[in-house]
């Protein structure tokens, strides 16, 4: 029989609702008869007690809430009743224990990747063209027009049609029958036959608003994520064009480049419009340089590496009732699996972990890295309050009316994707990530903003786990998305990858799931499988300005 309820802690009094539960229903959980007194929705929660004014509201064992008004065991908890309420944090406590998962099954396998200088591993190979201001934007989409077609990248992404073979069966004088009745629709490995540099998985175009204009702090902040995609292990080499005269001057992408790897010996070439003696001689210089730093990336081939050079970013959008006790969690065991290989793993979000700050204080593994992580943390809140904002203000309304009520609830589900084990390092926005093990990485809850972010940290291979669907992507990092539920799954098929409803129906568990996460992970590191959110184009790029972005 379908499980119809789920009590996520033994300390919670609130209890999901799996399927829709009716008026007067009795449901029988664990021993004890919970009548409901009005219909509950699916992913809504009810009580498992009667609640008075200022009652605490308990799911996935910590504080969501408090009771607004009376609510009735067996009643919907709900924005008209509950108000959001979190716990306080302050210094790490004692260690939390932690008893790594067993990866004996992992432990000597490799993925397919490509071998960079600096050590790194990527599981893609991508040049990129960069504008370090907006204003060279059209120039970039010039170059983009010169180039794509020509080099067999700008085919359909999700389908690819052979519109060559037509134009060559009519000047073959092939007629109109024939034409009508030509199969046109191509494979991917065809449509890599197109390409004039098969071993260069696509060209990257990082188009932005930024560069100039508003605050220096701005610039540095963008020059600081463009080198963190510049030398990302995914990256072969980059195509820089610069005005002259920005705040985003190119003097501090290159030092910001030397931070990340001070022998940084990638192809790269630095054109400024200022300089050169018109636009078409400019435009025509990036397409030359960029045609012959995509000849010396193409030699570059896959070769074996050990799971440990996997950077795997954890992120979450477009979040239901559902996300944090299938998806996240699924990939919280992923993240741990990586973790004891000996990889990089990245949790983001900072406004979703609201909530559960001293659970992520005591798994820090010193008092360095716990109080960096409560100095960020506060100090983003801060900056929220002050415009009249805050983490409470975080879920969206599709969040809400699928059961995320108040920011604690969506923060303690969102936290899943960080498994269990303990926290290595807390780095900020632009930072690269170095240390083996689960990283705390600050950034908005904004899904582009963060996956953005993300990426220019170093992950190569995202985790985007959806309870109502989202077609986010990333250029440079292949994006795995994973439904949390089954329905969403069947509905948005084409853009989804991964399906844990079948923990829902308690066909799976989250252990499985996640191991059968990291299997799909190897394939696609490997270039065996291609992400929906890859074939699709879905390259997401938006640079966060350290103004309040939740």
């Amino acid at each position: 029989m379908k499980r119809k309820a789920l009590k996520v802690h033994p300390q919670d009094n609130v209890i999901v609702a799996l399927a829709d539960l009716k008026a007067n229903e009795v449901i029988d959980y664990e021993g004890s008869n919970y009548t409901i007194t009005e219909n509950i929705p699916t992913k809504h929660k009810f009580a498992t007690r009667n609640f008075a004014v200022n009652d605490e509201i308990v799911m996935y064992g910590v504080l969501v809430g408090k009771a607004t008004q009376f609510i009735p065991q067996g009643g919907l908890i709900s924005t008209q009743n509950v108000k959001h309420s979190s716990y306080d944090f302050k210094e790490k406590k004692q260690k939390t224990a932690w008893q790594s998962p067993d990866v004996e099954k992992f432990k000597n396998r490799t993925f397919d990747g490509f071998h960079r200088a600096d050590g790194s591993v990527g599981t893609a190979n991508y040049w990129l063209l960069v504008p370090l201001v907006f204003c060279e934007n059209r120039n970039i989409n010039m170059v983009k027009e010169a180039l794509m077609k020509e080099l067999g990248y700008a085919l359909g992404q999700r389908y690819h049609l052979d519109v060559k073979n037509l134009v060559k069966m009519y000047q073959e004088g092939k007629n109109e029958s024939e034409l009508l009745e030509a199969d046109i629709l191509m494979t991917t490995e065809q449509t890599k036959a197109y390409r004039v540099f098969p071993n260069i998985d696509g060209i990257k175009f990082l188009t932005h608003e930024g560069g100039c204009g508003g605050t220096r702090q701005d610039a540095d902040a963008l020059c600081a994520l463009l080198a963190g995609y510049i030398t990302h292990p995914n990256v072969a080499g980059a195509t820089i064009l610069s005005l002259g005269c920005q705040h985003a001057q190119v003097d501090i992408l290159k030092n910001e480049i030397a931070k990340r790897d001070k022998n940084f010996s990638k192809p790269m070439y630095v054109l400024g419009q200022q300089e050169s003696k018109s636009e078409k001689d400019f435009i025509s210089e990036a397409v030359k340089k960029t045609f012959v730093g995509l000849i010396q990336a193409n030699q570059a081939e896959r070769k074996p590496a050990p799971l440990s050079k996997l950077i795997v970013g954890l992120e979450c959008g477009g979040s239901d009732g559902f996300s944090g006790i299938s998806a996240n969690p699924a990939i919280g065991h992923t993240s741990d699996l990586v973790a004891t290989l000996g990889g990089i793993t990245m949790l983001s979000e900072f406004p979703e972990l609201c909530g559960v700050e001293q659970e992520l204080l005591d798994r820090c593994v010193n008092e360095e890295v716990a109080n960096r992580f409560a100095y960020l943390m506060k100090t983003y809140n801060e900056r929220a309050l002050a415009v009249g904002s805050g983490f409470d203000m975080n879920p969206s309304p599709g969040n809400i009316k699928d059961g995320l009520i108040t920011d604690a609830i969506k923060s303690a589900g969102a936290a899943k994707k960080g498994g269990t084990s303990p926290v290595i390092d807390v780095i900020d926005y632009t930072e690269k990530a170095t240390k083996a093990g689960l990283n705390l990485l600050c950034t908005p809850g904004n899904d582009v903003e963060s996956t953005t972010a993300l990426a220019g940290s170093g992950a190569n291979i995202i985790l985007f786990t959806t309870g109502l669907g989202t077609p986010t992507g990333n250029p440079v990092a292949p994006t795995i998305k994973i439904s949390s539920n089954s329905v969403l799954f069947k509905k948005m098929n084409d853009i989804i990858d991964i399906d844990t409803g079948s923990i829902i129906a308690g066909e799976d568990t989250i252990e499985s799931k996640g191991e059968e996460i990291l299997e799909f992970i190897i394939k696609v590191a490997s270039g065996e499988i291609t992400p929906k959110a890859v074939a699709l184009g879905q390259d997401d790029f938006i640079p966060w300005k350290r103004g309040v972005s939740l």
